[in-house]
């Protein structure tokens, strides 16, 4: 990159590599820096699409929705960009009753989807479900969501980093330390690269997206961002059954989910700890979690040889919703994190909306309920309308 970026993106998960994509496609020249942080969410998350059943809420289900149909071009448009697999298939849901005190969440998730989405969700027996998934456990109700879908995030972002590239987006290792100011205006960051250099690049534009990391940034900004690393461990083993990749996802209603890959790769998620700051590492107390979850699920499956387990540190906001768009009462500095365990299924989306905001576009969908506004402390004058940078 030959001048100073339009914009420059910090964080190279999932949704800092489809901002790179958005805004370089657009035609701004975009500076992505990432210090692969380890514990980074993108990196563990199982890769569940299953938007209709995702919220209650109308704003969140709203965005899920859209989040989900999203999929359904941009995959398309990263296979004809040439990008490597990102391991998205429809392969459908089982969401699942096991035990008695299952049944009232169990039948309100029924009830909801059938009014929101009529007949997407359709009931199956035991012996039907496990047509589908023979490693199926005992179950009480089962409900069978034909739209759902799987993608794997590390290949996703690699596919997004392969798309955004070829549209010019330029990436580099480092930790962007300030936001610098003039007035009320972004101007540059201020970076410590890979080698303890530090560096001052200008720019017209900054987005936050460091997922739990954001925090730090925000506060420069005037704004307190809420977001709590929440630790969530995955279970990875291997079965000797190459069908695997054609099997459902489990969706317990209480319960830990699973995801099959083909090759024989199972998945099993996730524990839910708070408290535990950004200590990205896995613990005996959640693979014990995890292996009674399976024992439960799919007792078969307790035999499988154990892989790995993953660790990542979800970014979940005080009111377990996105925070994306413009800071409040600063020209330039835009956000996307918040999105707790729903990374994976809204992040994509969600970057093409901040990435319409930070090009002054109408967005195609309503942040109003995302925006960093609701936290805003600390800064006078109140909301500014965004200048764009294209």
């Amino acid at each position: 990159m030959n001048s100073s970026p339009d914009v420059v993106v910090v964080g190279g998960g999932v949704i800092g590599a489809a901002l790179g994509y958005e805004l370089a496609g657009a035609g701004a020249q975009t500076l992505l820096i990432d210090r692969r942080d380890l514990g980074r969410a993108t990196d563990a998350g199982a890769g569940i699409l299953a938007p209709e059943t995702a919220f209650d809420d109308a704003p969140r289900f709203a965005l899920s929705m859209a989040a989900g149909a999203h999929y359904r071009t941009l995959i398309p448009a990263l296979v004809d960009a040439g990008a490597p697999d990102a391991g998205f298939a429809e392969c459908g849901a089982l969401v699942l009753a096991q035990q008695e005190h299952d049944d009232e969440l169990f039948a309100g998730t029924a009830e909801l989807a059938e009014r929101r989405c009529p007949g997407v969700l359709v009931p199956l027996n035991g012996d039907e479900a496990r047509a589908l998934f023979p490693a199926l456990g005992r179950v009480r109700s089962v409900l069978h969501n034909r739209a759902a879908a799987r993608v794997d995030g590390r290949l996703l972002a690699a596919a997004l980093l392969h798309g955004a590239g070829a549209r010019g987006l330029a990436v580099r290792d480092g930790s962007v330390q300030e936001i610098v100011l003039d007035g009320d205006r972004v101007v540059g960051v201020g970076v410590v690269g890979s080698g303890g250099d530090f560096e001052r690049i200008d720019c017209g534009a900054v987005v936050i997206a460091g997922g739990a990391w954001a925090p730090a940034l925000g506060r420069q900004l005037g704004v307190q961002l809420p977001v709590f690393p929440v630790r969530g461990q995955i279970l990875h083993a291997h079965i000797d059954d190459e069908a695997t990749g054609e099997w459902p996802l489990l969706q317990p209603v209480l319960d830990h989910y699973l995801v099959t890959w083909p090759g024989g790769r199972v998945v099993l998620g996730a524990t839910f700890e708070s408290g535990v700051g950004f200590e990205a590492r896995s613990t005996l107390a959640g693979i014990s979690q995890l292996t009674a979850g399976m024992s439960r699920l799919a007792p078969a499956l307790i035999a499988a040889s154990f892989v790995e387990v993953r660790v990542g540190l979800r970014p979940v906001s005080i009111d377990d919703t996105p925070i994306l768009g413009p800071f409040p009462g600063v020209g330039g500095a835009f956000v996307a994190t918040g999105h707790g365990a729903h990374g994976l299924l809204l992040g994509p989306f969600s970057a093409r909306l901040v990435a319409e905001t930070v090009l002054g576009q109408t967005s195609s969908h309503d942040l109003m309920p995302f925006s960093p506004e609701r936290f805003a402390t600390g800064r006078t004058g109140g909301p500014r309308r965004s200048h764009p940078v294209l």
